[in-house]
């Protein structure tokens, strides 16, 4: 692929892959409770809680984890989670767009604010970043583990939408929908997958100084780490 790749920010996650991975934890867990708020703890009856529990298992979710969370959400003490996104301007007309799942808006609308005030930035209207972005089903297989043209027709035949490649991994893009079966497909066949998560993909990328550069990245990492926001995207061009 010439020039600019879009997993060229693969790398730059990559980094900080203990924290990523304790985020997916996170937001599993919080959609266990939310699944089971709204439609009871047995999954044969609660199909929302049966993809839940797939994806948890996708992740390696250990099973104490899931029985704790389904205990704890039939008691009327634990409240429901909300999902929703925001939508930044970074620095140089960068976009930035925040996965949320909170039981507290006020705490996470005050956290944003302080966010903001402290890295810079500022909260845009909705939409107006999010239509720079498609959400994708991205599924990472080391390229130690595959043989890119048989994983292309497996990937292909399983409902992937497109193949492509960094220097350590094959880069397989599926519809939201479709990420756990294929992921499931792949692993029937053999094939060791590294990563399967949703994400939010841009259309076009944005090219900063040196300076913007750094200040974007610090006001990424500043709103991944706060606890509300399971996962934070962007379309900062990354060489």
């Amino acid at each position: 692929m010439a020039g600019h790749s879009k997993w060229a920010n693969i790398k730059h996650r990559k980094g900080r892959a203990d924290a990523i991975k304790g985020k997916i934890f996170s937001r599993i867990t919080k959609e266990i409770i939310s699944a089971v708020k709204q439609g009871g703890p047995d999954p044969k009856s609660n199909p929302k809680l049966r993809l839940v529990l797939q994806k948890a298992r996708a992740v390696n979710l250990p099973n104490d984890n899931i029985e704790r969370n389904i205990k704890k959400a039939t008691s009327a003490d634990q409240a429901d989670y909300v999902e929703f996104t925001y939508e930044l301007y970074g620095y140089g007309g960068v976009g930035i767009i925040a996965d949320v799942m909170t039981d507290n808006k006020n705490r996470i609308s005050s956290d944003m604010r302080i966010a903001t005030n402290k890295k810079g930035g500022t909260i845009a209207n909705p939409g107006a970043v999010a239509f720079n972005f498609d959400r994708k089903g991205v599924i990472q297989v080391s390229k130690k583990n595959a043989i890119e043209d048989e994983l292309f027709l497996l990937a292909t035949d399983a409902g992937a939408e497109d193949f492509d490649s960094t220097d350590e991994m094959f880069i397989i893009t599926t519809p939201p929908d479709q990420l756990f079966n294929v992921k499931d497909k792949l692993e029937q066949k053999g094939i060791k997958v590294e990563e399967a998560e949703l994400q939010m993909i841009p259309k076009n990328y944005v090219e900063c100084d040196p300076e913007n550069v750094k200040a974007n990245l610090e006001l990424i990492e500043y709103l991944e780490a706060l606890d509300d926001v399971d996962a934070v995207f962007h379309n900062l061009k990354m060489e």
